[in-house]
């Protein structure tokens, strides 16, 4: 069995190689790697997002998912000659992507909130601030869970699609140089397959459940995957795996990704929780 000497990422190479967790992956097993980039996100035109009738300055909060679609959000509002009104409020995902905001607005704790990077967290975030206009901003494509369980719960928001993933020029690839190719999102995969089909393809490491299952229902030959208790980076996974390979060892354990039951059981224990404080004001009210 030949070893793993070459890799492909796809995602752009870092602005310093030196400091990229996979300079050290390449440094110790000699790896050649390689960057190339199968997607990339296009802003849509202020007349495009006019189409989808949705008027910013009728919400009092947008809920941001990541720093993307906050870029996309402030350029279509520069392009429509909308100004944001300070009394504004955003809900972020993770305070990562709340500090971004920095970047075109006054940073506010009053006006900026964010949750714990978890889905549990932001669906408790904006079931708070449920009373407010809400405006969501999404990717083509994009997760469905998030608008899907608001739906559930009965929040009234509105959907704003800012931007689109398209799939880059992957015509010069030369996948028979490579052993593995890592792959960070389903629209990876798609661009993959899309291009190259699904058979004979060098073995495939994913970033994030939802990646790993969009490749294994493409069937693909999934090798690792991250994050997992024992592997909490891609740069570790692939550590992990190119080790076990290059020494002959063969994987014995087959990927498997569970059916995410995350939006259901938030839902359910939401809907609990409000049966319980209805049923407690009826009682309240039968004492009175």
């Amino acid at each position: 069995m030949s070893k793993i000497k070459h890799l492909l990422v796809s995602q752009p190479a870092p602005a310093v190689v030196e400091k990229s967790a996979f300079f050290d992956l390449g440094e110790r097993f000699s790896l050649a790697i390689d960057y190339h980039p199968f997607i990339r996100v296009e802003g849509v035109s202020a007349k495009e997002f006019r189409g989808q009738r949705v008027d910013i300055l009728s919400h009092t909060a947008i809920i941001f998912t990541n720093r993307g679609t906050i870029d996309h959000f402030f350029r279509i509002c520069e392009e429509s000659r909308v100004v944001v009104p300070d009394t504004m409020k955003y809900l972020c995902f993770t305070e990562a992507i709340a500090l971004y905001l920095q970047k075109y607005i006054v940073y506010r704790k009053r006006k900026i909130s964010f949750a714990d990077g978890t889905f549990k967290g932001f669906m408790e975030l904006i079931v708070k601030h449920q009373d407010e206009k809400l405006m969501l901003a999404l990717t083509e494509p994009h997760k469905p869970e998030i608008p899907q369980t608001l739906e559930k719960l009965k929040v009234k928001f509105d959907r704003a699609i800012l931007a689109h993933t398209v799939s880059n020029d992957l015509e010069g690839i030369d996948l028979e140089r490579y052993q593995v190719i890592v792959l960070y999102s389903p629209s990876d995969v798609k661009a993959l397959t899309d291009r190259f089909g699904s058979e004979n393809l060098p073995l495939i490491a994913t970033f994030g459940e939802g990646t790993t299952r969009k490749a294994l229902e493409a069937g693909l030959q999934v090798a690792t995957m991250a994050p997992t208790p024992a592997a909490p980076s891609m740069a570790k996974a692939l550590e992990i795996f190119i080790g076990d390979y290059n020494a002959g060892k063969t994987a014995t354990k087959k990927i498997v990704v569970k059916a995410d039951k995350t939006a259901d059981e938030f839902v359910k224990a939401h809907q609990l929780r409000e049966l319980r404080r209805s049923k407690a004001k009826k009682a309240l009210a039968g004492k009175k």
